[in-house]
């Protein structure tokens, strides 16, 4: 299969959780998605991530989880970042990835924090992006407006605050004529997981065990982000000992699909 790409499912507990992979290295490369996993999760999606993120896949053996499955049931309980971090880690050493080159991506980097303060070995290499460590007003007053949309089943208030709160204005000046397609893809079937994902966001924090971390550790955030703020990006690298950050000027929360050089970037801090 092209790039090696495989879906898969790994069972814990009472539930399963789905993920994909691709590429060839010797070395793991594991991928956390962002909130959109509320939403839809990869599974079946091996061939059109592969595509994506082919750039890794001569290097890396690459992993991109979901959260787990059946996440309803913890709508009125809760289930927190560093639960899901727990079951990432679950997962990983069920697949035998003793170590890994670990991307966090928004709710992906927040799970990626617990990740390396509760199971170091498991992180060679850390990076974070558009992401925070800490509840500040910006992200409740977002994630608190989607939960409110979702639980009126208005997907389509939910992509377009979503698009308007992540895209710049140049990129989205070309793709807003999109809208009425896009607002018709993908809707879920019940929203509980998008909502008990999205609780999870305004309950986290990792913040003041960040000292812990000690793998190498690349913050990226976007100056203009709407959703979780450029300055958290800032908060988090002055927290991790010896961390690098870079801020996109004019970018805001979906500076990882619109700079030109992310990806680069990316691969060339996991080789130094």
């Amino acid at each position: 299969m092209v790039w090696n790409a495989k879906n898969g499912r790994v069972d814990m507990d009472d539930t399963d959780m789905d993920y994909v992979s691709f590429g060839k290295g010797d070395n793991a490369l594991v991928m956390i998605p962002g909130l959109g996993d509320g939403l839809t999760t990869v599974k079946g999606m091996a061939l059109p991530l592969a595509y994506t993120y082919h750039m890794y896949a001569r290097d890396y053996k690459v992993y991109i989880f979901s959260r787990k499955n059946n996440l309803e049931k913890y709508r009125d309980r809760g289930y927190a970042t560093r639960d899901m971090a727990s079951d990432l880690a679950a997962a990983m050493h069920e697949l035998g990835i003793a170590q890994a080159k670990v991307l966090g991506v928004s709710q992906g980097g927040m799970i990626a924090q617990y990740l390396a303060i509760d199971h170091p070995e498991l992180v060679d290499r850390l990076v974070l992006a558009v992401t925070l460590s800490r509840p500040n007003q910006t992200v409740q007053n977002v994630v608190s407006r989607w939960i409110r949309f979702a639980g009126q089943g208005d997907y389509r208030a939910l992509m377009i605050d979503t698009a308007e709160k992540s895209y710049s204005e140049n990129y989205l000046k070309k793709y807003r004529r999109l809208y009425p397609i896009l607002t018709r893809i993908g809707r879920p079937k019940d929203f509980s997981r998008f909502i008990v994902q999205a609780a999870s966001c305004l309950q986290h924090d990792a913040y003041a065990s960040l000292t812990n971390i000690t793998c190498p550790t690349l913050v990226i955030g976007g100056s203009d982000d709407q959703i979780v703020s450029g300055a958290s990006s800032v908060e988090i690298a002055d927290q991790i000992k010896g961390s690098e950050l870079y801020l996109y000027r004019n970018l805001g929360h979906a500076a990882y699909e619109e700079a030109k050089d992310f990806n680069s970037r990316l691969i060339e801090f996991m080789r130094s």
